[in-house]
């Protein structure tokens, strides 16, 4: 699974955000990827054209039982706190087990994916009961809907494609998302020219399966044709960045762009997700270890300044320490530098959910060690900018994010917003410590 990703740049956290209220009183919890983050601007725009007032929508994630634990409890807390408000449940969690937050007594108006974005999704409507879930397999449209969504004072994003063609035998989320849908490439173009326009610096393309996109579109063009065509056609768009992207699905035009046009951010966040080829086929991904490692050779070949991130999974069913030595030993290997790990979670529906289980602790036991090969292999990345000058977009006051997409802390002045020249003199083990020129 490669959905769209971020509490660190569309990572697959199940940490809630709550948004403040708007003026009718309407809150917007959110939970997962990036790309909930980004709808759930869509559920706020949509919540007030329908005159949605005094409610609290929550957003669901459904990558861990955890996720969904969280949102249960969430709700739960969210009524104690707010006995007369509305609550809303959507998302993923939403979309897999309607039936199991209609149960609950908080809950008063259960959303589908595809409804939650719809026009009078939020209007009164009680004649049509408690829940409004379709089939999200029969879902068609393009993801072009979403279009224009989440913007933060720095950077953008720009939804190019929903839902996922492939069935990962840990992962539920092509269940709540649905197949493929990608947005056409003149709506892309379009939306980047605009938010340029604005003055954003940079704009991300995101999805839940990015690399696919295209797939179902007349021609089947190819994600790094979209790429190249965005580049050709907004001129004025200073930097270009990817989510997290398909390893098995990296196109030669895609390559290229990374080649030749260094507006094209040099990171790749990829969804590897092991790195011992048994486990990677009882997962059904779509790679092998040597093709993991092939990918990053190829695109360092290209572009020496890029940098990599990976998911990985740890405990994984059937999983022996051999195996998980191999993952563990691929971080340095393909010299990752940012890791999202998971501990294996069993999704029920998910054949990797009927196969032999771990206990527990090793899996905690593993997925420490993959976080400390992954704080490791942090840390080097880190060293290696020590000295160096580099172009940050700043984030927030201080602090600002560099194009291989190294967190800068910083001292100096530089606005939100804006791409500022950042001398590395150190680290902290977690972000390079920078000053603005004198």
């Amino acid at each position: 699974m490669s959905a769209g990703r971020d509490i660190a740049e569309d990572g697959f956290a199940v940490v809630p955000r709550t948004a403040p209220a708007d003026a009718r009183g309407v809150d917007i919890v959110t939970f997962g990827c990036r790309l909930n983050a980004y709808e759930s601007e869509v559920i706020r725009a949509r919540a007030a054209e329908d005159g949605l007032e005094n409610a609290i929508v929550f957003n669901t994630c459904a990558v861990t039982n955890e996720a969904v634990r969280q949102a249960r409890q969430a709700i739960r807390k969210a009524r104690r706190e707010n006995p007369g408000a509305k609550l809303i449940v959507t998302g993923c969690a939403a979309q897999i087990d309607p039936a199991a937050f209609a149960a609950m007594a908080e809950v008063d108006l259960v959303l589908g994916n595809a409804e939650k974005s719809q026009a009078g999704a939020y209007a009164e409507r009680l004649p049509e009961g408690k829940v409004r879930v379709n089939d999200i397999m029969s879902v068609r449209e393009t993801a072009g809907h979403l279009i224009d969504g989440l913007k933060d004072r720095a950077r953008a994003y720009v939804e190019v494609q929903n839902g996922c063609d492939h069935r990962c035998t840990f992962c539920i989320i092509p269940y709540g998302r649905g197949n493929s849908r990608s947005a056409a490439a003149g709506e892309v173009v379009e939306q980047v020219r605009k938010l340029a326009a604005q003055g954003y610096q940079e704009v991300v393309l995101t999805g839940v399966d990015v690399t696919s996109w295209g797939a179902d579109l007349p021609g089947q063009p190819t994600l790094g044709q979209l790429v190249a065509r965005i580049l050709k056609l907004v001129p004025g768009l200073p930097r270009l960045r990817l989510s997290s992207i398909d390893a098995a699905e990296i196109d030669p035009d895609l390559m290229r762009v990374l080649a030749e046009d260094p507006r094209l951010m040099p990171y790749l966040h990829l969804s590897l997700q092991a790195g011992d080829d048994m486990i990677l086929k009882r997962m059904k991904r779509r790679h092998s270890r040597a093709d993991a490692l092939k990918l990053v050779a190829e695109v360092r070949a290209v572009r020496p300044d890029v940098a990599f991130g990976a998911d990985l999974i740890a405990g994984f069913p059937t999983e022996t320490e051999e195996m998980f030595e191999n993952t563990l030993a691929l971080v340095e290997q393909a010299q990752l530098s940012f890791l999202h790990v998971f501990p294996f979670s069993p999704r029920p529906g998910t054949p990797a959910a009927r196969m032999p289980q771990l206990q527990r602790p090793v899996i905690k036991e593993r997925a420490a060690r993959l976080r400390a090969a992954g704080e490791a292999a942090l840390t080097r990345h880190l060293e290696r900018q020590v000295g160096r000058t580099l172009a940050g977009l700043v984030e927030r006051p201080g602090v600002a994010r560099a194009e291989d997409f190294t967190e800068i802390a910083f001292e100096g002045e530089a606005p939100v917003g804006s791409v500022a020249a950042l001398r590395v003199h150190g680290h902290d083990g977690m972000r390079a410590l920078a000053r603005t020129p004198a």
